[in-house]
This record gives structure tokens, sequence and C-alpha cells, in this order.
């Protein structure tokens, strides 16, 4: 495939000087480097546009898209929100058919927005689950979103589980989402990969930690958690007397290959601990604003040397899943916690940091050898009129944009702004069939 005509193509959001007009390549999936052949097929005409890096949410709760504006969680405490969302996943109850629907449509939510990976951190399972339950859990979300044409980071995640137990399933689950072949959790095609991650310190003890921990270890396998919210910071200090970091620090949760979710609450000395140990975060300004959880210092992160990406979290807190909203909210707050950010260095979370943060170099980037994700942006119309940087526009300019055309591994899965293995009218009625 060619793309001819574009305003802009963003090769990498971190470098300006690699931005180009000149027509992109895929050939195998990859970005390639050199002139269109015959075998290349069909050229895309995407003139007046700007072309970017797929966008990759670096931390979702798929679940949760079943579950958006319930009654009680809106404007309270997590304290109180978690109880909320529980009882609704209790009452729908978690199995195949229900992680399928919401996870189509999540995926499909992302696609139509720009997002090519994302990544689900699941933490609920139905009581007494097996591993093999398990196992078919997260073999209904790994399909659901094969069958679109997204990429699928699936984080084991804990909420209170049994420890032996969380560690079963997720022993279970990389057995089986990774027996066709894997390097570091991720498949040879790439677009399954597979990781572990408690909820965090206030809901997780000790020994889920090492467990997962140990899991990871044998399966090269990525670390995902979340610390230093609202909620997380109080408990771990009413029940140890300590604070999260230090708590993960010395359940060996402060390591290169762990990604760190929310932040909002951490202090200079926190930051700077974190950079020496070697770990990642994921800003999600649309979960923790409205919330009223707080702003992570992004500056200071960056500042530090950490890499940072970019998440929606879920549908119970955000509820949407539109990554370049969020990226929009991010510039616009981080003013209230020091200097405001820059439109590329937001755009470069939520493609570069993201995919870094995930051990996937190969992703959030369209230079040579990486994997074919793009998304067009047609910047032609009235809502992009004056607009002086049309990669800043991007952000700044027309709130919830949409991508004309979503490309994954090469292949065109959103056309037109209409899904092109999925059906969106099916795809809700599914869901709303489901839940009753």
């Amino acid at each position: 495939m060619q793309l001819t005509g574009a305003t802009v193509v963003v090769a990498d959001p971190h470098d300006p000087t690699l931005d180009h007009t000149s027509p992109l390549v895929f050939r195998d999936g990859l970005v390639h480097d050199g002139p269109a052949t015959p075998d290349d097929g069909d050229a895309l005409d995407v003139s007046g546009c700007v072309v970017t890096p797929g966008l990759v949410n670096a931390h979702h709760h798929l679940l949760q898209t079943g579950f958006r504006t319930l009654p009680g969680t809106r404007g309270v405490a997590m304290r109180d929100w978690l109880p909320a969302m529980a009882a609704a996943y209790g009452a729908a109850g978690i199995d195949p058919s229900l992680v399928a629907a919401t996870t189509a449509a999540g995926v499909a939510e992302g696609l139509l927005s720009g997002v090519t990976t994302v990544a689900d951190h699941h933490l609920n399972w139905p009581a007494g689950a097996t591993p093999e339950d398990t196992v078919a859990i997260a073999d209904a979300i790994a399909s659901a979103a094969r069958a679109l044409g997204g990429r699928l980071v699936y984080v084991r995640g804990s909420a209170r589980d049994d420890p032996d137990a969380a560690a079963a399933s997720a022993h279970a689950i990389a057995a089986h989402l990774l027996a066709g072949g894997h390097r570091g959790g991720v498949t040879d095609d790439g677009m399954l990969q597979f990781a572990v991650g408690p909820a965090g310190v206030h809901s997780d003890a000790e020994a889920t930690f090492r467990l997962l921990g140990g899991i990871a270890r044998e399966w090269g396998l990525r670390r995902r958690t979340q610390a230093n919210e609202q909620v997380d910071t109080e408990i771990a200090l009413e029940r140890y007397g300590r604070r999260p970091l230090d708590l993960l620090e010395d359940w060996g949760w402060l390591e290169p290959g762990v990604t760190i979710a929310h932040l909002c609450d951490v202090t200079d000395a926190e930051i700077a601990r974190l950079a020496h140990a070697g770990v990642t975060a994921t800003h999600a300004p649309g979960c923790d604003v409205p919330m009223g959880w707080g702003v992570a210092p992004v500056r200071r992160l960056l500042e530090a040397g950490l890499t940072v990406g970019l998440g929606t979290s879920g549908g119970g807190s955000n509820d949407a899943g539109h990554l370049l909203a969020d990226a929009r909210l991010a510039m616009q707050v981080s003013g209230l916690v020091g200097q405001q950010l820059e439109a590329r260095t937001v755009l470069a979370m939520a493609t570069t940091g993201s995919a870094d943060g995930l051990g996937r170099p190969d992703l959030g980037r369209l230079t040579p050898g990486s994997r074919a994700d793009a998304c067009v942006w047609d910047v032609s119309g009235v809502a992009d009129a004056g607009v002086a940087d049309p990669v800043a526009g991007l952000l700044w300019a027309s709130p919830g944009r949409r991508p004309r055309h979503v490309i994954v591994g090469g292949e065109v899965v959103v056309r037109d702004y209409v899904l092109v293995s999925g059906d969106e009218r099916a795809i809700v009625a599914a869901l709303a069939a489901r839940l009753g």
C-alpha cells in the first residue's frame, strides 16, 4: 500500500525534522524505506490530510465500556465508586459473552477515533472462577479485538483476588494466548501482547505482586499497575503506614519493565526514585480530572527522564475511549500543575511514549521497519480553518476529531470513517442485548 498526497506525514512526533510530504509505502505489514512497486497494491490518496502513527492507548479497562454514566459513579470518591461498579458487574455476570460484547464496543470506539493498539487492564473476574474460566474470558477478549483488526495488550489484572489463584490464572492465560509463538509476551504477528498487573496496593497484597512478578519473569512479560491516585495513597497510609511507591519498591515493582498509571500525588523525591528505577508512567487525565483524583505532574515526570504514555482508563470513570480527546485535555490541564505541555509532546505520549512503555518500539512511529499502523486525519474542513500548524491543530482544533482512515499492519480497518470489519450498529445492539 502507498499513501500519497498528505499535507504532513508525522513519522515520529518527538522529531519534527522527520516530518515529510513524500509517499508512505507499507509492505508486509511494515513501513518500507523505498519507492512503491506494483506488488504493493493500490495507492490511497490522502491529500489535505495529516498522517500520524496509530495512537496507542496505554491504559484502558474495556469491560467498563458496558457500564458508563451509571448512577452513583459520577463525582464520587473512589471508595464509593469501586463498589458501585462492582455491583453492576455482578448484576450483569462477567463471562465470555459479556467481555466479547464490551471489548467489541471498546475496540471499535478506539479504532474509529484513531487507536490502533489498546492496553486492556482487566481486573474483574466471576467469583470462584477457575483458571480455565479465566482463559475463556481472556480468549473472548482477544478474539473480539482481532476480529476488528485492532492490536490488543491484554493485562491479566487482579483486584482483591486470591494471590495463588491469580498466579495460576496468569500462567494458564499465558500458555493459551502465547502458544503460537511469542517474544517477550508479544505474539509473532505483533497483534497480541500479554502482561500482568495488580490494580494497586489499595486492593492487592504483597503476595499477589510477588507471584505475578514471578509469572512475568517466567514468560518475559511487562508488568503494569496503578499508584498514587486518591484512594491508593489513603489506603496505603491507613493500612501500612507507608506511601504506595514505598511498598511497590519493597515488593519488587519499581524496576525496568514496570509501568505505573495515574501518579497524581507524587513528590519530587518520588519522581526521582521512579526515574532511577527505570519504570515508565501512564497519564490518564480523562479519568483523573472528572473523578477529582488530581492531575499527574507530567512535565516534571518527563524532565526527570521518565517515559510517559497516555491512556483513557475505563468507561466507568472517563466514559469515553477517545485518546486524542484526552491528549487535548492533557494539554489543557497541564498548566495547573506546572508548565503547559506542547501539542507535539502530548502526541508523542499518545504514540511513542505509550508504545515504549509497552516495550514496543515497533509501534507508535512511521519510520522504516516499524509496524504499518497509521491514522489519516482530514484537516481540510472549516474546523481547521486558520490553523497555522496542522500537527498542533490535530489536538487544539476540532474537539472529538475522528480520522478518515485507520490502518493497522498495512491493512485499512477504518475507511472513510466506517469500520471495515465490523458494523457499529450491530456492535451496539449486541452489547445492549447482552446487558438486557
